[in-house]
């Protein structure tokens, strides 16, 4: 969506969190593997998604489908929205919890900041959906 407003002008900012600063952390964000086990998304029984290689095989899966379409993996991604002005912010409590520093993340992070600080980089924002 980030990458769609600033397509259309409108000035974007995302917040990443627990799992998701995955996709702006150095080393982890070209690793990061479709999760088959409860994810409600996958449409599949909970035990069939914990066979062994079910995670790869939906992974490779789903990076050919994002090839096919011409988009690019995360890290490419991030430098993309990156370049196009969104603003990308990692979550300071959970960047706490899991002992990482900003040395943790790619350079397009634009910072670790807490929830009110986004709350404020935020305020007169709107989501629009259409």
């Amino acid at each position: 969506m980030a990458n769609g407003a600033r397509m259309e002008g409108i000035e974007a900012n995302v917040f990443f969190t627990f799992f998701g600063l995955d996709a702006i952390r150095k080393g982890r964000n070209a690793k990061i593997k479709v999760a088959t086990v409860g994810n409600p998304g996958m449409h599949m029984p909970t035990l069939l998604g914990a066979l062994p290689g079910m995670s790869a095989l939906a992974t490779w899966m789903m990076q050919r489908q994002m090839e096919k379409l011409d988009i690019p993996p995360i890290p490419e991604f991030i430098e993309l929205v990156s370049d196009s002005g969104v603003g990308l912010y990692g979550c300071q409590a959970t960047v706490d919890m899991f002992g990482l520093t900003a040395d943790s993340f790619v350079p397009q992070v634009n910072g670790v900041i807490t929830v009110g600080e986004f709350y404020e980089l935020a305020a007169g924002g709107e989501i629009v959906f259409t």
